[in-house]
């Protein structure tokens, strides 16, 4: 078939309900295809690769080249993947890293070289209001108090709403792979490293979060405590060793504070090889994942939450149906 003939047949079997979401991280760059009708989303592919933006960023808030290629050539392959399973359009945003680069062009360069597409860099206030209606589009948590919580690589989102209404959200510059570059833990990274890790959060919590967030969540119900991003997923496929992934299952968990503080102290002794045989740790996680649950043990013992609850949903659930 011709070139032309090729495009035309392309073209023709687009699916107008069919769209995609390409989201460009501070640890990875996540491609979600869902089929969208009356308000719903029905994920027909989802993939992620770690390109690391945010690498070597927090000393000069400069995305490095070699993160900017690895990441343009990713959303480049994701654009291509969402073409060929049928997607309309495909939409790239951006989060953390991205919005506080003073080099961010170079990025958007990148991605319309590779792939014609332009990235959409939104704010950590719209970030955290996409993430609790992508969230709450899960009818069990629309109906009742939540604390939703999506702690990615350089930022975590905290929101707090109830039946489907958000009455608090706020971005903080809390993230996997910015707490794990100011920290430099050793391999294994030891309990003494636990410690620092853990009084830093607190003195962060307690500084930066709390004042907002305590209350936002004494103003209601007692709320349920959602986490979303990889982290949270992660936390879910080991809770029930879960070698792949699969939503119903992950959405199902609720794992205790308790288990979170067992695996986080054994976790910080493991060598990164170590962690990496984990059943449900993805290995390109193995590193981040220290900060994460040290970071959601933190939130939970300071603010007095028992459980986690896991979202496979968030803020590409929502790019999608509001494109």
């Amino acid at each position: 078939m011709e070139a032309s003939q090729l495009e035309k047949a392309t073209l023709a079997s687009k699916n107008p309900n069919r769209r995609a979401v390409i989201d460009v991280g501070t640890n990875s760059v996540k491609l979600l295809v869902g089929d969208v009708a009356e308000g719903r989303v029905t994920p027909v592919s989802e993939a992620s690769k770690q390109t690391r933006l945010g690498a070597g960023f927090y000393t000069s808030r400069r995305l490095q080249r070699p993160a900017i290629a690895l990441t343009a050539e990713a959303v480049a392959e994701f654009s291509r993947t969402a073409s060929e399973l049928g997607a309309a359009k495909a939409r790239v945003i951006a989060t953390s890293a991205a919005r506080d680069a003073v080099n961010v062009d170079e990025l958007y360069e990148a991605i319309q070289r590779g792939c014609g597409l332009k990235m959409e860099v939104i704010s950590g206030d719209k970030e955290a209001d996409w993430v609790f209606r992508g969230v709450t589009t899960n009818p069990a948590l629309a109906r009742s108090p939540v604390l939703i919580l999506d702690v990615g690589g350089g930022s975590t989102e905290f929101i707090v709403g109830d039946n489907a209404v958000p009455q608090f959200r706020s971005s903080y510059s809390l993230g996997t792979v910015r707490l794990l570059e100011q920290l430099r833990p050793a391999d294994p990274p030891g309990l003494r490293a636990l410690i620092q890790c853990r009084v830093w959060l607190r003195d962060f919590l307690k500084t930066e979060v709390a004042p907002l967030l305590k209350p936002a969540l004494n103003a209601q119900r007692p709320a349920r405590l959602v986490g979303t991003g990889g982290t949270a997923t992660i936390l879910a496929r080991i809770e029930t060793q879960m070698a792949g992934f699969d939503r119903d299952k992950i959405e199902a968990v609720q794992v205790p504070l308790a288990r979170i503080q067992a695996q986080l102290h054994e976790q910080w002794q493991m060598t990164l090889a170590q962690r990496q045989q984990i059943i449900g740790m993805p290995p390109n996680r193995g590193d981040v994942i220290l900060t994460g649950m040290a970071i959601y043990e933190s939130i939970m013992t300071q603010f007095g939450l028992a459980q986690l609850s896991v979202s496979t949903r968030g803020l590409r659930y929502w790019a999608l149906l509001h494109p």
